[in-house]
């Protein structure tokens, strides 16, 4: 499982650090960098999948020209912070990322990337890292020539791999791809390259989701292809079948019955919903925040869930009388240990509803008009907020703005207010 996010000079982040659980829930008002952080996942997401530097960020097509992968938002000058003095990006920005493995060691794994916008490597990658409980399993070490880089492993700087790393790619993709044979040990422990790659950004689209499926279609599209073979693979199992229906059946007054999935005359399934009185409602004409919702429960209960799982605007199209069920629904997946949610929005009543391991996990991103950069701070460090949750509740705080309010007092008017302290363990790993 993921358990932070450090972005240096990355968009609109100074030096920030985002903490993750099991259920992470981003609040922001627009334009305050909740999609940048989206960004940095998906970059980190790219490592993962074994891309080169100028696939993550530029797209990735395969050999039949069909496309793999989009670019990262953004031109490649803006991918990089920009100076607020002088309004130029730096050169070099930096991701970091905490993982908790399955053999319970803690891992840090960092990458810093240069950007020359004038030069024909244009992005490549000047440090690497691979830190475990405090134990270097790998870093890159100075080389004399910029297209390569240098590795060693361990403390011993002697200790270097046969052949040469492009810089022009992650090394830690390199380092799973060309040397299996000779360091076995840590390349069959699947934990950080299946942490990276066993990512999915859900943009749930119910237009995308009303269209007919190709049977067998088991995996749920990033803006919800698939939707009616989905789910009729989890009715096929009588359990989840239950499970999901239990779910829906909170959800909406309709007295639902089941499911109905026909094919028409191309083959192709079509989703329909069954009330108790036989009458049946075709996914053209449920609502946007039904479909949505039917799109959650198709990701958490699918028989393969497992990962992280990225929403923008999870609570989109759900009444707030509901919201209170679409959190529960994720707290209790979440809990079960295969499953993380990672969710931005912009609706802070959300807070309202969340149990307090989701409280703690909660982190506001907020950006004032007069700053250049964005913070990240968890919200219940936000003075007495966790006291006066318990003994007021949050709706009232929330509707009179109490959250933008705390942060605007608690960072000052400075923008070098919000850089991350030195003393801070933003890994929660002691310092040696």
């Amino acid at each position: 499982m993921l358990t932070s996010l450090r972005l240096v000079n990355f968009k609109n982040f100074a030096d920030e650090t985002l903490k993750l659980g099991p259920f992470t829930v981003i609040v922001g008002a627009n334009a305050s960098g909740k999609s940048n952080i989206r960004d940095a996942f998906r970059f980190l997401h790219g490592i993962g999948r074994g891309y080169t530097l100028a696939d993550i960020l530029g797209g990735k097509y395969g050999p039949g020209g069909q496309r793999e992968w989009d670019q990262i938002r953004g031109a490649p000058k803006e991918v990089g912070r920009l100076d607020p003095e002088f309004n130029l990006p730096p050169s070099t920005f930096s991701l970091s990322a905490g993982i908790d493995r399955v053999d319970g060691e803690r891992s840090v794994y960092s990458i810093s990337i240069w950007f020359d916008p004038f030069g024909p490597q244009g992005f490549r990658i000047t440090e690497e890292s691979l830190i475990s409980d405090a134990r270097t399993i790998f870093a890159s070490a100075s080389s004399e020539d910029p297209f390569w880089m240098r590795l060693r492993f361990g403390e011993d700087i002697t200790q270097q791999p046969p052949g040469r790393i492009s810089s022009l790619q992650p090394a830690l993709s390199q380092f799973f791809q060309i040397y299996k044979s000779m360091y076995r040990d840590f390349v069959t422990d699947p934990g950080i390259m299946q942490a990276l790659q066993n990512m999915s950004f859900l943009e749930l689209a119910p237009e995308r989701m009303r269209e007919p499926s190709i049977p067998g279609a088991t995996t749920l599209g990033d803006y919800g292809q698939n939707l009616p073979s989905v789910l009729e693979s989890i009715c096929a199992d009588a359990d989840r079948k239950q499970t999901l229906l239990s779910w829906f059946e909170e959800l909406t007054p309709m007295d639902v019955a089941g499911f109905g999935f026909p094919r028409d005359p191309s083959g192709r399934v079509h989703l329909q919903i069954v009330e108790r009185n036989g009458r049946k409602v075709s996914a053209y004409s449920a609502s946007d925040g039904t479909l949505r919702f039917l799109g959650i429960l198709a990701v958490l209960l699918n028989e393969d869930a497992g990962g992280t799982y990225f929403f923008e605007e999870i609570d989109n199209g759900i009444h707030p009388n509901r919201l209170w069920l679409l959190l529960e629904l994720i707290e209790r997946q979440t809990a079960k240990g295969n499953i993380q949610v990672i969710t931005t929005t912009h609706n802070p009543a959300l807070l309202a509803w969340m149990n307090d391991e989701t409280f703690e996990n909660t982190s506001v991103v907020y950006r004032d008009e007069y700053w250049s950069d964005s913070v990240i701070r968890p919200i219940a460090g936000l003075y007495n907020l966790r006291e006066l949750r318990k003994s007021h509740g949050m709706e009232g705080l929330l509707t009179e703005g109490w959250l933008e309010t705390a942060m605007k007092f608690s960072e000052g008017d400075y923008d070098t207010d919000h850089l991350d302290d030195d003393d801070e363990d933003d890994w929660g790993m002691e310092e040696e």
